[in-house]
């Protein structure tokens, strides 16, 4: 099984898609003026205002179900992967994709937005609705959404709950072995295994509101809290800090482990973490309640700046800082070996043993923990991007009984990860979100050039801005946008038509 996985991510996460991940966010960030840094003052003015309605989530909420997608075990694990087989270099090329990737994540946020529809009393949307209203082709949409359905409903879960059930038996000992069906486990690992799916399942049954609130509370809390002990080590050890950057940059360009190995893994683990480009973020920007598409594509750019640059970085510091990693090298070689042979890259060890290095007893539990929460809510977030497309499907060919069976398998995949090593989940998380980045990015690329609907939103919304205006408002016929059926019904006037600030729709729409 390994080997076959290892096999299809060599096709999948060939140079071409590195590259083309590299290249979309360049792209996109000439075409946008930067819009990344432009607008970084709107992004933060956006993050605190708006409210949530009937229909639709605020932008702080829709935020939080994006980065309990984005801040996840990536930010922990994956980092620690990227230094353990990229080597330090692989640190620079995750900013350099978070930093470009802002404008993709602005990019196809914008799109969901324009796009999105009112479903069952929800705000729906993401690639497969804009690949079907802007490309025109229901078959490529059709293909994204059974990509995503399978990747965020069985491949992905998996390497969040490995995560978990690795960081609790390393923090409290695997406890006794027990022999199954399956091969011999810990029963540390049956018992976390368990508990994620008692949650799990509490949860994704009370709908996206659940979700939202859930992840509103927990998600900036525990953010917050890594950053915290991560801005304690560094201060404990701050004389060598100016050391660790000049170890990542010079080795970003004269790598360790090759410069192959930095782009790559960085680039690979840059789009695992912050999911620009991956086609996933777009869904929970689709819920938001917002005056116009370009605002919710501004505060999901900043979302990659929360993910990346904050949380990431403050975990490969702690790492670098303390010296709690091995590089591994051809043929089983370490090309830097601080810690024993055994201990695994694709796992939180690293972030563990570098915490528990400062913080002697606290740090081992204290990571398992913040993991909890991250990949928690990441297994909560791909729940909802699964659900979303199984909506998306059913507008045109429904079976009953289709979420409650995506809801069964999205718990039976988290069980089966949390109880398997850890190459096996991460390799098929690797598929999952190679999958449906080379389908999102190629998408978006080709929707700019058939009409350039999120450049024709953000002209529109500088427009307004420079105009002073307090109420924005979106009109996309007036700008030659087909398709965006809900914002065109809004633009229409109605006597009793709420203000242009709420997407509450009117009577004659509901």
């Amino acid at each position: 099984m390994q080997e076959l996985v290892d096999f299809i991510n060599g096709i999948i996460w060939s140079p071409v898609l590195v590259y083309l991940c590299l290249g979309a966010g360049l792209f996109y960030s000439i075409l946008t003026r930067f819009v990344q840094v432009r607008h970084f003052r709107e992004m933060w003015r956006l993050l605190l205002s708006g409210k949530s309605g009937d229909t639709g989530i605020s932008s702080f909420q829709a935020l939080s179900v994006s980065l309990s997608g984005r801040v996840g075990t990536g930010n922990i694990a994956g980092v620690a992967a990227a230094i353990g087989f990229g080597g330090p270099g692989a640190v620079f090329w995750m900013w350099v994709v978070a930093f470009l990737g802002a404008a993709t994540a602005y990019t196809e946020s914008t799109l969901a937005q324009i796009y999105k529809e009112e479903r069952d009393g929800e705000f729906r949307g993401g690639p497969a609705y804009y690949i079907e209203k802007a490309m025109g082709q229901k078959w490529y949409a059709w293909i994204f959404a059974l990509a995503t359905i399978l990747a965020c409903g069985v491949l992905l879960p998996g390497v969040q709950s490995n995560s978990i059930g690795n960081a609790v038996e390393m923090a409290f000992g695997p406890g006794q072995m027990i022999q199954t069906g399956m091969g011999e486990l810990s029963s540390a690992k049956i018992v976390s295994g368990l508990a994620i799916v008692l949650v799990l399942g509490f949860i994704i049954f009370g709908g996206v509101k659940r979700i939202a609130r859930f992840t509103e509370i927990v998600v900036p809390f525990m953010a917050l809290a890594y950053i915290i002990t991560a801005c304690t080590i560094v201060a404990l050890n701050i004389e060598q800090l100016p050391g660790i950057f000049a170890m990542i940059l010079s080795d970003a360009f004269t790598p360790m482990a090759g410069l192959g190995a930095a782009i790559g893994w960085g680039v690979k683990r840059g789009v695992y973490s912050n999911e620009a480009g991956q086609g996933t973020g777009p869904h929970a920007a689709a819920a938001a309640a917002v005056q116009h598409p370009a605002q919710q594509g501004l505060v999901q750019a900043f979302s990659v700046y929360i993910d990346t640059l904050f949380v990431c970085t403050a975990t490969a510091l702690m790492i670098l800082i303390t010296g709690a990693y091995n590089v591994h090298g051809p043929e089983e070689t370490f090309l830097v070996q601080n810690l024993t042979a055994n201990v695994a890259a694709n796992s939180p060890a690293f972030t563990q043993m570098a915490v528990d290095s400062v913080l002697p007893g606290i740090g081992k539990p204290f990571i398992a923990l913040a993991l909890f929460f991250f990949s928690f809510t990441t297994i909560l977030a791909y729940y909802y991007i699964a659900e979303t497309n199984v909506a998306y499907i059913k507008r045109t060919f429904e079976v009953p009984g289709m979420t409650v069976a995506l809801k069964i398998t999205l718990m039976a995949a988290t069980f089966y990860g949390a109880i398997k090593t850890a190459d096996l989940a991460w390799g098929l998380g690797d598929a999952g979100v190679g999958l449906m980045a080379w389908l999102n990015i190629i998408g978006i690329v080709i929707i700019f050039f058939m009409s350039k609907p999120a450049l024709k939103a953000l002209k529109d919304y500088e427009a307004q801005q420079k105009a002073g205006v307090t109420e924005f408002t979106f009109d996309p016929e007036k700008l030659g946008i087909e398709n965006a059926d809900f914002w065109t019904g809004k633009a229409q006037p109605a006597p009793e038509q709420e203000t242009a600030g709420s997407l509450k729709p009117s009577p004659a729409q509901a």
